[in-house]
This record gives C-alpha cells, sequence and structure tokens, in this order.
C-alpha cells in the first residue's frame, strides 16, 4: 500500500486516504483479500491522526471495497472483474459530476473542457 498524504491539499486528509486506497484496489494493486494495515498502525506510519484513519476505512467498507473481520483486520473485498468496472465507473462518474459542475461555472463548453483536458492529461 503506498500512500501520499498532502497536508497542503483542499482535500481532507480522510478522502485523499480514501481515494488512494480505493484507487489502487480498482486497479487490482490492492488484491481481494489484502490484508489493510491496522487503524492505529496506518495511522502512525502516516503520522495522521486514528480517527483520520478510522473515517476513510468507514467510507472504504460503506462503498463496499473492503470488509471486517472482528478481531482480524480489514480486508480488501472480492470482486469479479465486472463489479470492479462497474464500481470504477460509479466512482469516477460522482467524481466527474463535481469536476463538470466546477467547469460550468467558469462558462466552459464540454469541447473546451476536453481540449483543456487533452493538454494535461499525461499519455
Amino acid at each position: 500500500m503506498n500512500i501520499a498524504i498532502s497536508n497542503s491539499s483542499d482535500k481532507p486528509i480522510y478522502q485523499q486516504l480514501f481515494e488512494q486506497i480505493s484507487a489502487q484496489i480498482l486497479k487490482g494493486e490492492l488484491p481481494s483479500g489484502y490484508s489493510l494495515p491496522p487503524i492505529r498502525q496506518a495511522a502512525l506510519e502516516l503520522r495522521i491522526s486514528v480517527i483520520t484513519v478510522k473515517k476513510a476505512w468507514e467510507e472504504l467498507e460503506r462503498c463496499g471495497l473492503i470488509h471486517t473481520v472482528t478481531g482480524k483486520g480489514c480486508f480488501v473485498a472480492e470482486f469479479s472483474p465486472d463489479e470492479m468496472l462497474r464500481i470504477r465507473d460509479e466512482t469516477v462518474s460522482k467524481q466527474m459530476a463535481i469536476d463538470a459542475a466546477y467547469y460550468q461555472s467558469f462558462g466552459l463548453t464540454l469541447d473546451e473542457v476536453v481540449e483543456l483536458m487533452k493538454k494535461v492529461y499525461p499519455d
């Protein structure tokens, strides 16, 4: 599990943690059954609050990406390839809706957004 927390980001730390872990799960970098570190251990290693890690883990579980086994810890849920694609698309669509509203507030058209995206999207 590779996590980079930015204290200067506008996103809350729990959201950064949630997004990075969910992306790693949906890309297959964290396979089904992978054991996430205990909340206290993750907080210590990342130098963040236990409450922050707990909130991220709860959000991952609420989204069905992980499950908790009492007394054993949190594990990446099992997904079929189709389920992974569906969850990925739902997750990305939610963020795109937020982003689209932001771009529209500047009066950008879809074509303008696509052109700007092409400039910043890594090849």
